[in-house]
């Protein structure tokens, strides 16, 4: 009679840290390989086509300007967050003498929020590069952060493909070109997608911080604080993970926008006052859409005259966008996703669509939508892998144009 031999105990599995690694650079390695093969397409072809029209060197360095085409990249808002990461805030409000119109207040450093200027002035520190090259590598770091995010958002509801697609459109939304400048814009999604990926995994000390940070980055974090809240409040309505946890992200994840908002106001002697400042000195105020109705019925008829900070082309990209986002909406309302990414969404879309604004920036403005990416992404991800990157890489090349240079160049992002 055979022995029946006893069934050799399972090896346990190697739990150190390169086996950690391992598995972690296989299962992001190709997200971020995809997302930074894209971007370096679209950033060549945005300072082919600078180098190529050259009209950056007859403009000021603070106005799209600049010695070489790279130097267009820390122009604009960018000037701002390198005077702060230079010199810190000043809070004023100084009337411009005799003005009567909607400019009526000198910029002021207070209408940026001090998170991306503080990492600028930390890296810069750190590795010794000047204010514009910490400025680059802090957007660039957080750009490959928020595309990790965009990615593991919308994995949980399309698979791996589509958290490639999406991944791969946050490269190439219109709007894009700011994802690789001395723009806040990459390190505030980052901030978002976890923040929306912690809350979707129910870890909410760690939304909580997230969302702070993020309102200590940029004013419309009040959508991504409400959204938070709202996932709360069903959190505690359903008993799923005790009061405790939820209660102290609630608490949590407003203190950095009202922080900096209520600093500035007191700095300025008028609680109200940062609002004030983006009124009077950005003509930036909340307008229930007037004005995005106005260019909506305008541009498409070749009417650039009859809304405020006309740039045509721009322009033009800025109605494609909006009605884009107005179109994907319904769709990603039709997947049913969590409170927490239809809360976020809407309000985003509210905030930016409801102000008014230099219409060239709402491409921009409209980059955190990335839940807005899912629609597309499950369609995507039916897409064989070299027809996706083939699809996308066309897009990228394209990106260089209706995602940079018309930011840069003809409007003012």
């Amino acid at each position: 009679m055979t022995a029946i031999l006893p069934r050799p105990r399972a090896l346990a599995p190697v739990t150190g840290p390169g086996s950690r690694f391992r598995a972690a650079a296989r299962r992001h390695g190709p997200v971020l390989a995809l997302f930074g093969a894209l971007k370096l397409t679209g950033f060549c072809s945005f300072m082919y086509l600078l180098s190529s029209a050259g009209d950056y060197r007859a403009k000021d360095p603070r106005f799209g300007g600049g010695a070489h085409a790279w130097d267009v990249l820390a122009t604009w808002d960018g000037w701002w967050y390198q005077q702060i990461a230079l010199h810190g805030y000043d809070p004023k409000l100084v009337p411009v003498p005799g003005a009567t119109g909607l400019i009526t207040l000198e910029g002021n450093s207070a209408a940026f929020f001090p998170l991306y200027p503080a990492l600028m002035r930390l890296t810069s520190a750190v590795t010794g590069l000047g204010s514009y090259g910490a400025g680059i590598l802090v957007s660039v770091l957080a750009s490959f952060a928020a595309a990790l995010g965009v990615y593991a958002v919308a994995e949980r509801f399309g698979g791996r493909r589509a958290g490639l697609a999406a991944a791969g459109l946050w490269a190439v939304w219109p709007g894009s070109g700011v994802e690789w400048a001395v723009y806040s814009d990459s390190l505030y999604v980052a901030l978002a997608a976890w923040a929306c990926h912690a809350v979707l995994t129910r870890r909410w000390l760690t939304a909580g911080v997230l969302t702070f940070a993020a309102g200590l980055n940029r004013p419309t974090a009040g959508a991504l604080i409400a959204a938070l809240a709202v996932a709360a409040l069903l959190a505690l309505r359903r008993r799923e993970d005790g009061a405790l946890r939820p209660l102290l992200a609630l608490a949590v994840a407003p203190l950095g926008l009202l922080g900096y908002l209520l600093w500035v106001g007191d700095r300025m002697g008028d609680l109200g006052g940062y609002f004030k400042l983006q009124s009077g000195a950005w003509a930036h105020s909340f307008d229930f859409g007037s004005q995005t109705l106005d260019v909506l019925t305008s541009v498409p008829v070749g009417h650039f005259g009859g809304y405020l900070f006309a740039y045509p082309f721009a322009d033009m990209i800025g109605v494609a966008v909006v009605v884009l986002a107005l179109a994907l909406l319904p769709l990603l309302l039709r997947l049913r996703p969590p409170a927490v990414l239809v809360v976020y969404t809407v309000l985003t879309l509210a905030l930016v669509l409801g102000s008014q604004q230099i219409f060239a920036n709402v491409s921009r403005y409209l980059l955190p939508c990335f839940p807005l990416f899912l629609p597309l992404a499950a369609a995507l991800r039916r897409l064989s892998l070299p027809v996706l990157c083939t699809l996308l890489t066309v897009a990228a090349l394209a990106s260089g144009s209706y995602a940079g240079y018309a930011l840069f160049e003809l409007g003012v992002p």
